[in-house]
């Protein structure tokens, strides 16, 4: 063998010596260029003498004839010239063409004499003689490849290796069957398991060019899990092999065939749809990432994948420009994707109208398809409008109005989902027609149709057209003609037996409905809850139920809490149930901060203390409201709940419950009992003795507390709704300033209501509140406040010099209703802005 090689050896270096060493250059050049070069930043010392090597070693000898003289490389179409000379033909058709272009003699390159024609004779001999060299010396090279495609093989041989196949393929396209005959392809394939970052390049790039335009290696490459190994090199941390990974899977996505195989790689569409949004990818890259996309888009399976990885344009195409079957096949699909809003509101722009004239076709696979993906894309607001100026409205009552016979229930239920879905949006359903005879959605034999589906359907469709009602009465356009329609069909009372659903979803959006409705049917609702049927317990046990605050529980009390509040009947009902002393533990569980947070927490104890108020009301006329407020020391919990920073609306109805409270404290108070005097005093007054009472409130003039007759002198309430008179708020302002008139009342001790307002520096923040005049309900009660605290001389006297007070009281005097001129016309006297005549004209 070693005998062999040397003569093998002898014989080129003897075929080499017959050469001008120009003509050995250029051969070297061209051994190298068979090899090719891996990368510039990585070339194995010096390449070409590698790749020279390589082949010195594997071919047989090269002879002249076999060389063009004008490219010094192997000739693959020889022709001859009328001299006899032979060069590569699109090298010598160069060269002529040269010639005219610089209006040169036409000679002949490798002898300068002149020709007298361009004729071209092929050398079809020679080019015989050229390929069979060439086919023995890619065999013995070939066969060299196969020995050298091994893990174990030293990484140089391997890259050399892979160089010829791609070199070998580039010659030629036909050689890539030579590739598929030999088996090399799972060869290759093999090397992308290598450690070397260089070698697992160049299989990559090698895999590219050995499939490039050839459908049967493509078939090969689809065989066993090359893809999916493939595929693992688009998430390779090296740019490089996840560069030249991209490259091969576009290439393999020209194939039909391939499609469907790289769709089915786990994650590959996933990767893929990533790649084309990423930033630091290059442009390259990004652009074939997305041009895979583009071929895979031929099956309907990856199409499904690319909308669930965010990619949803290929399958609204479809869904616009399909066939019938892939329409209805992509439309069910959307309704089955979790959307995000923006992307709700693209898909609406987009197909809203293909779907919407989907859902008007007979077919009912059809409808249920479009129907699911309504229902989806119309779950937000900026989507559900669109939808609405698209025209959904229309055929969507339709849909809800049809017999059953032609409309499945479970569609209609869809429909009434789509429609809960539309009416929450801000639109102007008042004006869009839906019927016929021009009807809206709130015209009154609409909202009645609405009401007898509620009444004759089962809990699920109950559930979403109870949320059709809660959408249309969110809206105070659209609310006072749904009260009309209501209150028209008399159906508060079925309204009202749903609050005793098992279905918590039912409930709630009866609940919800309900509490929309109170502030215009409340005397209506009171009455219905009232009734025998045990709605009130009903709600009183939602509210009551769970420790944590949830949607339910905020609804129940704010129905409760905007019942009428002076209706006797409902309030003695709630003492007899015990629904108070709940609602007082409740409180108190949340000022300790027991119940789990939740973002209903603020409306729920919003709701209680407002359901808590309805007992100041009625004090004069329910002992029992008297009795249960001592009890539990409302007044206290009042005072505490003055406190609550940030709630508003607590405070606010804290202060105004006070006021009720502390008016009642007059009536409450229990007078001393003066004993009789004895015989002597009765004969002689003069040595009798007054009594001495003490421990008397100053205002109410006999034995008071807080807990007992709710007086605010006991305790830090005076000095918190002072306070509260420094709110933003004037709601709050005028809720303290009202529960501090009392004690400023007929029927109390008014100067010392004064000196107790005193005390507590609470003087100056009620003139300041009568200078500010932020509201003409605060500005009324401020000016009747005043005019009492004016009829204490000092206070009076001090006020008459303050500018800013006498024009809040003039301009009171001049542009106040009737009653407020008078109480302001008072007040000026006090401050002798007014002449008082009541001491120089005598009462006739």
């Amino acid at each position: 063998m070693m005998l062999h090689n040397q003569c093998y050896r002898s014989s080129i270096e003897l075929q080499n010596t017959r050469r001008p060493p120009c003509i050995n250059q250029h051969l070297k050049a061209a051994f190298s260029q068979m090899a090719g070069s891996w990368d510039e930043s990585h070339e194995l010392g010096s390449q070409s003498d590698d790749s020279f090597q390589y082949e010195r070693q594997h071919i047989e000898p090269i002879y002249d004839a076999f060389i063009c003289p004008l490219t010094k490389q192997i000739m693959r179409d020889p022709v001859t010239l009328e001299n006899g000379q032979t060069f590569e033909r699109e090298a010598i058709e160069n060269w002529f063409n040269e010639c005219k272009e610089n209006n040169r003699k036409l000679i002949c390159p490798l002898t300068l004499k002149e020709l007298k024609t361009t004729d071209m004779n092929p050398s079809i001999a020679l080019r015989n003689t050229i390929e069979e060299w060439n086919a023995r010396n890619e065999a013995v090279q070939l066969d060299m490849a196969r020995k050298s495609l091994n893990i174990g093989c030293p990484e140089t041989d391997i890259l050399r290796a892979l160089r010829f196949v791609q070199d070998l393929c580039k010659r030629n396209l036909s050689n890539k069957h030579i590739i598929r005959n030999a088996d090399l392809i799972p060869m290759i394939v093999d090397m992308l398991k290598s450690s070397s970052r260089r070698v697992r390049c160049t299989t990559l790039k090698t895999l590219h060019v050995v499939v490039e335009d050839d459908d049967d290696n493509k078939e090969i490459m689809a065989e066993g899990d090359n893809v999916r190994t493939i595929v693992k090199f688009l998430s390779h941390e090296q740019s490089k092999e996840r560069e030249e990974a991209v490259s091969l899977l576009f290439e393999l996505s020209k194939s039909e065939a391939m499609v469907e195989k790289i769709g089915s790689v786990n994650g590959a569409i996933l990767i893929l749809v990533g790649m084309t949004s990423s930033n630091s990818e290059n442009v390259s890259t990004v652009e074939k990432a997305d041009k895979i996309l583009e071929n895979l888009e031929n099956n309907e399976n990856n199409v499904r994948q690319m909308a669930e990885n965010g990619r949803l344009q290929p399958l609204l195409t479809l869904l616009l420009e399909g066939s019938p079957e892939l329409k209805l096949s992509m439309a069910s699909y959307l309704g089955e994707l979790a959307l995000s809003n923006d992307v709700k509101v693209y898909v609406a722009t987009s197909v809203g109208p293909a779907l919407i004239n989907l859902m008007k076709t007979t077919n009912i696979q059809s409808r249920e398809a479009a129907l699911k993906a309504l229902n989806q894309v119309s779950s937000c607001e900026p989507s559900a409008k669109i939808l609405v100026d698209q025209g959904i409205l229309s055929p969507l009552v339709q849909h809800l109005f049809t017999s059953q016979s032609q409309l499945p229930m479970r569609l209609k239920e869809i429909s009434a989902t789509i429609l809960a879905n539309i009416v929450a949006s801000d639109s102007d359903f008042d004006s869009i027609p839906v019927g016929p005879n021009h009807q809206t959605l709130v015209s009154e034999d609409i909202i009645h149709n609405l009401l007898h589906l509620i009444s004759n359907t089962g809990p699920a469709i109950e559930c979403k057209l109870l949320h059709v009602l809660v959408g249309l009465t969110n809206s105070p356009v659209t609310l006072i003609s749904v009260v009309s329609a209501i209150k028209s069909s008399g159906a508060i009372n079925s309204l009202v037996q749903f609050i005793e659903a098992p279905q918590q979803d039912l409930r709630l959006a009866s609940i919800k409905l309900l509490h929309n409705l109170s502030p215009n049917m409340g005397q209506e609702l009171a009455s219905s809850l009232r009734g025998a049927a045990g709605q009130l317990g009903g709600l009183i046990k939602v509210i009551s139920e769970n420790i944590a605050s949830t949607e339910e529980q905020a609804a129940a009390v704010g129905l409760l809490a905007d019942l009428p509040e002076r209706d006797m009947g409902l309030t003695r009902q709630m003492l007899d149930e015990g629904a108070f002393e709940m609602v007082v533990s409740r409180i108190k569980m949340i000022r300790q901060g027991e119940p789990r947070r939740s973002r209903f927490v603020t409306p729920y104890l919003e709701g209680l203390v407002r359901v808590l108020s309805r007992l100041t009301f009625v004090l004069t006329e329910e002992p029992k409201a008297v009795s249960l407020c001592r009890e539990h020391d409302l007044a206290g919990l009042f005072v505490d709940l003055l406190q609550v920073n940030g709630l508003d609306n607590v405070q606010m109805v804290s202060a105004f419950s006070l006021e009720n409270l502390s008016q009642e404290s007059k009536n409450l108070t229990q007078l001393p009992e003066i004993p009789p005097p004895g015989y002597c005093g009765v004969m002689f007054p003069c040595f009798s003795k007054q009594p001495v009472m003490t421990g008397l409130c100053r205002v109410h003039r006999g034995a008071c507390s807080r807990r007992d007759t709710f007086c605010l002198l006991e305790g830090p309430g005076l000095a918190r709704l002072v306070a509260l008179l420094d709110h933003t708020n004037e709601l709050v302002i005028e809720a303290a300033l009202a529960a501090l008139s009392t004690l400023l009342d007929d029927g109390v001790n008014i100067e010392q209501g004064v000196a107790a307002l005193c005390e507590c520096e609470g003087i100056k923040p009620i003139l300041d509140v009568l200078v500010e005049k932020k509201t003409d309900n605060l500005w009324r009660r401020a000016v009747w406040v005043v005019e009492r605290l004016l009829r204490t001389e000092d206070i009076a006297y001090e006020v008459s010099g303050d500018p800013n007070v006498s024009t809040a009281l003039v301009q009171a005097f001049q542009h106040g209703d009737y009653r407020t001129r008078q109480i302001a016309e008072r007040a000026l006297k006090h401050v002798d802005k007014i002449p008082n005549f009541s001491g120089i004209f005598p009462n006739t």
